[in-house]
């Protein structure tokens, strides 16, 4: 059986590039992600940072199965869930309805999912809400629901997208804590991605920081973490200018070329 929970083999992940209107911009593609390869052994707390566009959520997707990769390869050993606002619900359905579904989805019998529902509604604490369409919930009551339906499947990794970055401050502490149970208690394999970097200390054994698609460092969590606001630190000390310069070239070196015209112009050049 294998040590490690996640194994990454130089994955790429590519978009198609579109405009205000939300229409494909010519045949533009870019890299999401570009070659990413790492190891995560079973039990080991990763907490990812990055500057927005990075492509953390990306990298999320990837690691719950949400989302394919275009190059590479991934191993993964155990099963995941993604918690994250909004990912996996129903807005048409109530509460308790999400619950009932994604227990069914996953082969769970009547007895399980009246458990799960149990533990969701004691952890959640959503009262009557439960009992309403998610679509009439905040962002914050949909992180409680969608974290607590979580915590209750069990599942061998989880993958934590900035699910505590909206709602109260004392619910996020509640789910930290019990986050922290499954990492010393469990041995469970977390991904923690959060833009609050005393957070990602606090809870993490590990730091990955990607930037502009790539890895640029993994390893020991205080150490990345330092370099990590050592570079945010001098990004936004730049001139709005500067700064917005440096983004765009960062994100054009993402932009494949035109498939179309290098097509025409290959043919064009054997004439």
């Amino acid at each position: 059986m294998a040590e490690y929970a996640v194994k990454v083999d130089h994955i790429s992940k590519i978009y198609s590039l579109k405009n205000k209107n939300n229409q494909h911009k010519s045949n533009k593609r870019f890299y999401a992600l570009k070659d990413l390869s790492f190891t995560v052994e079973k039990g080991d707390v990763v907490g990812i940072l990055g500057t927005n566009g990075s492509g953390k959520s990306t990298l999320s997707s990837i690691l719950a199965g949400i989302s394919d990769i275009d190059e590479g390869s991934i191993e993964i050993h155990g099963e995941q869930a993604l918690i994250a606002i909004n990912t996996g619900l129903n807005v048409q359905l109530t509460g308790e309805e999400n619950i009932r579904v994604k227990g069914a989805l996953l082969g769970l019998k009547k007895k399980e999912i009246q458990r799960i529902t149990q533990s969701v509604i004691d952890f959640a604490e959503l009262g009557d809400f439960l009992y309403q369409p998610v679509k009439k919930y905040s962002s914050g009551m949909k992180s409680r629901l969608g974290f607590s339906i979580s915590l209750a499947l069990d599942p061998d990794i989880f993958i934590v997208d900035e699910a505590l970055s909206v709602g109260d401050k004392g619910f996020a502490k509640k789910c930290l804590d019990h986050m922290m149970k499954l990492r010393d208690n469990e041995g469970k394999t977390i991904f923690f991605v959060s833009h609050s970097i005393s957070q990602v200390q606090q809870f993490c054994k590990t730091g990955m920081w990607i930037e502009g698609g790539r890895l640029q460092e993994m390893g020991d969590i205080e150490t990345v973490c330092a370099h990590y606001s050592e570079y945010v630190d001098q990004l936004n000390a730049l001139k709005p200018k500067e700064k917005k310069k440096i983004l765009n070239e960062k994100f054009e070196e993402r932009v494949l070329p035109d498939t179309k015209q290098s097509f025409f112009s290959r043919l064009l050049g054997g004439l």
